[in-house]
């Protein structure tokens, strides 16, 4: 049965990316382009985009039985068209574009409130004893360390302000560094205040940010010299904790962490479908801060 808040949120989710898809087949149309999804295809882009989100807030661990115990069941109805599971999973990496346009959407939605969080995540693609034989993200997947060890996968880079909102986010192999030059630039574009992060994110390149006026605060690590720490920045620093809330969130609520794709494409969806699927929902972990320049 479908509750009230679950039926609510599904139609949010809905209109939603149903104002998208029609956003950009205006743009198209505007180009001399025109959109269609593969022929006897039953469902339209937004439903489909919607399947793929509201998966998140369906409280199911496995897709195929979300599928054909939800959709297919007491969700049929808001789905008429809706296909068999084999069928719909030829149909999902077409939803990327729209999916990640979806999540730079709700992004860019967010609140510039000048105090930001940054932490990485690990997405290991596979167990460790099983990194020789995997096929499936090959040459897309790398080694990397987190602090619970070595790990064979994706690396989930966030940005979230201090309402617990997602700012900004980046998807890499697991061996690139938490302080690459390149991932600093993506994830801090057009951001100003400040930017509280672990060890991993000492970086020499703190001036190149702060002259575009974002200050990027860290602890030192155990063999560098003590410096001075202004108050705020120590307050700041307390307060860290509240991404690791947010990725914990991604993976127990959401399920973003798992390691049984067999297609990176599908994998990409299903992970940004759980960053959208968070922005809607309610309870984000925040914390109140006063944003002080000096």
């Amino acid at each position: 049965m479908k509750s009230k808040n679950s039926e609510e949120k599904l139609i949010e989710i809905f209109l939603f990316a149903d104002d998208l898809c029609l956003e950009i087949e205006k743009i198209a149309r505007q180009e001399g382009r025109e959109l269609k999804l593969p022929r006897r295809c039953g469902l339209c882009m937004s439903e489909m985009l919607t399947i793929l989100v509201f998966y998140h807030h369906s409280g199911y661990k496995c897709f195929q039985y979300y599928y054909e115990q939800m959709v297919m069941g007491p969700l049929r109805s808001s789905f008429p068209g809706v296909m068999t599971y084999k069928r719909f999973l030829n149909y999902i990496p077409g939803c990327l574009p729209h999916l990640f346009l979806m999540a730079q959407m709700r992004c860019a939605q967010a609140k510039r409130t000048g105090i930001y969080f940054v932490d990485s995540k690990k997405l290991p693609v596979c167990d460790n004893r099983r990194i020789h034989s995997n096929k499936v993200f090959e040459g897309i997947a790398g080694r990397g360390k987190s602090s619970t060890g070595w790990f064979y996968g994706l690396k989930l880079h966030l940005v979230i302000n201090n309402l617990g909102q997602v700012i900004q986010f980046f998807i890499t192999p697991a061996n690139v560094a938490d302080n690459n030059l390149k991932v600093l630039e993506k994830l801090f574009n057009k951001l100003q205040g400040f930017c509280l992060g672990d060890k991993g994110y000492l970086t020499k390149h703190f001036e190149q940010f702060f002259q575009l006026g974002l200050q990027i605060v860290t602890k030192i690590r155990n063999n560098m010299k003590n410096q001075i720490v202004k108050l705020c920045h120590k307050l700041y620093l307390m307060k860290r904790g509240v991404i690791e809330s947010v990725n914990d969130i991604l993976m127990t609520v959401f399920d973003i962490d798992h390691t049984r794709h067999r297609s990176p494409i599908n994998a990409i969806c299903h992970l940004i479908g759980g960053l959208v699927a968070y922005d809607f929902y309610p309870d984000k972990p925040a914390v109140v801060l006063p944003y002080l320049e000096n």
